[in-house]
Parts: structure tokens; sequence; C-alpha cells
């Protein structure tokens, strides 16, 4: 788990200066502060992969700006604007430009640092475009302390960026099976761990052994805490467990699981070997708990 993406908490994220309302703007005058792009989900890369993190320019201040905090004492801001409309773009422009992706597809090649960046300027703009609006009164709502704080300026609340957790758990048997199950949305051989939201007054291993017991009709007990990792798709965090089953007859839940199954470490290997098994990338933590049993990396099959 010490290379699980997104997960990076060398940042000083400078919580006290954002109460400063002149912040922004005095970053935004300083040559040396940094500046993550965001256009909608996607941000541009340098030629080796790295995020094309820049200086500041004067339409900087047209989008949204977050203070993501300072890093080796060098101020990082992001600028977060909508998504371009999807129009032609001619060849030479597509190939002068610097090439955009998204979260999903670099986070497990960016250096931690940077993914943890990038995972934090996207799970607050997509908080701030969810939550344009007071959920007391309805206002419009404004944006304070360097993005990081809408303010209603009809009745003076303040609301602050969500974060949904959620469990992820790896559930083995007596034998040392492991529980995979396979979403009703998912195509055929696509199989992950268990995963579901806490819900209110929850802890963490009850949410494991509802969720279980839900999809699947397992029960499960002796839960235990092994990594989390940010989530901003779009604003949660995963919490990554094991658990030991004390049953194992199962009983997917119609509307959400299609299949689940016990595996051994043979029928998992073989199975992936000869393809009837999808393997998940690393980006994930669910990747890291099914590597956790099997033993090694899910790319070495």
């Amino acid at each position: 788990m010490r290379d699980l993406p997104m997960t990076a908490s060398d940042t000083d994220r400078d919580g006290v200066r954002r109460s400063d309302p002149d912040l922004l703007p005095r970053l935004l005058a300083d040559p040396t502060t940094r500046v993550l792009e965001l256009r909608g989900e996607r941000t541009p890369l340098r030629p080796d992969g790295r995020l094309a993190l820049r200086p500041p320019q004067p339409d900087d201040a047209d989008g949204l700006l977050v203070h993501l905090g300072l890093v080796d004492g060098i101020a990082h801001v992001a600028t977060c604007h909508p998504a371009p409309p999807r129009e032609p773009v001619p060849r030479e422009e597509r190939l002068d430009a610097a090439p955009f992706a998204d979260l999903r597809t670099v986070a497990a090649q960016l250096p931690p640092q940077e993914a943890s960046l990038f995972a934090t300027a996207l799970g607050l703009a997509n908080w701030h475009v969810r939550h344009p609006c007071c959920p007391r009164c309805g206002a419009a709502t404004e944006v304070v302390q360097s993005g990081w704080v809408r303010r209603c300026p009809q009745d003076g609340s303040e609301h602050y960026p969500r974060t949904d957790p959620a469990v992820i758990m790896a559930v083995t048997d007596a034998a040392d099976r492991l529980l995979l199950a396979r979403n009703t949305g998912w195509p055929e051989g696509r199989f992950s761990v268990l995963a579901g939201f806490l819900e209110p007054g929850e802890t963490i291993a009850g949410a494991v052994a509802r969720e279980v017991s839900e999809e699947t009709g397992v029960a499960v007990t002796d839960v235990r805490f092994v990594a989390d990792q940010p989530w901003p798709f779009p604003a949660s965090l995963m919490i990554g467990c094991t658990a030991r089953a004390t049953t194992t007859d199962i009983t997917p839940q119609p509307d959400e699981i299609a299949e689940a199954r016990w595996f051994t470490r043979e029928e998992f290997r073989s199975q992936l070997r000869e393809g009837y098994l999808r393997a998940a990338g690393r980006l994930s933590i669910s990747s890291r708990l099914i590597e956790g049993w099997l033993g090694h990396r899910l790319d070495e099959v």
C-alpha cells in the first residue's frame, strides 16, 4: 500500500492563511507560484508525463481559484474552468497543445505528491460544481477561505467541502478463499471486492458487516483497517479493510450484484491468466486488497 496513488500527505495545506482575503491575489501576482489548471476533470501534462504546473497567467482569476497549499515552500493554486465543448480541432493545433489527461488515467504514473495535488483540486472542483446554492435558503453562495468554504450572503451560513466515506473490504473464509463479486452494470469477467458507503450513526466495522451481508448474505467478523485512499469521483474516501467470514452461503443482492463467488488463489490466478477474469488496474485500493491476499501484483500474474 506504500505506493497507493493519491495518498501522499507531505503537502503543507497552509490552512491558517486561507482566511486572508488577499491571499489568492498575492499568490497569482507571484511568479514563483505554481498553477494547476483544470478544464472540467482534465489537466495538461508535460512531455515527460508529469503535471504541467506553470506560473500564474492573467486569465487564471477567471476560473474558480483554490489554494492547494505549499510544496517545499512554494504555493500551489488550482484554477478550475468548465470543460471545453467537444468541437473538432485542427490537427496542427492538437499537436502543438499540451495533452490533457484525467486523474484516473494518470494518477498511478504521477509522482505521489502531484497525484495528491490533482486529487485535491478535482475533489474541490467537483464539490463547488455540485453545491452552488445554500442548502438552508437556496441563495447563491460565494466562495471564501481561498476556495475551501462557500458562504451564504443571505443567512451568513458557511458550508464546507463534503467527503463521503465508503468501506471497501477483502473478505476471506476459514479456507482463506476470497469473496469477489460482479456488479450488475459490469461486463462478464469483471470481479472485485465488495464496497459501499457508510450510513449515519454507523462505525466502519458496522458498515463492513452490513454491506457484505446486504450484497451477498455472508456474515463477517474481525474487521481490520488496512489503508485509506482519497477517491474524488466525485467526493469519496475509500476505507480499505479486511474481514473474516463466519458463513459462506452466498445470496447476491438482486438489484446490485450479478454474481458473487469464493476464489482460491489458484482459481484466481488460472482464471486471470486464461482471460475469464479481468484484472483491475493499480489505481484503486481494490486491486491492492486483492494483491494483499494473492501475495503479488495482479499485473505480474
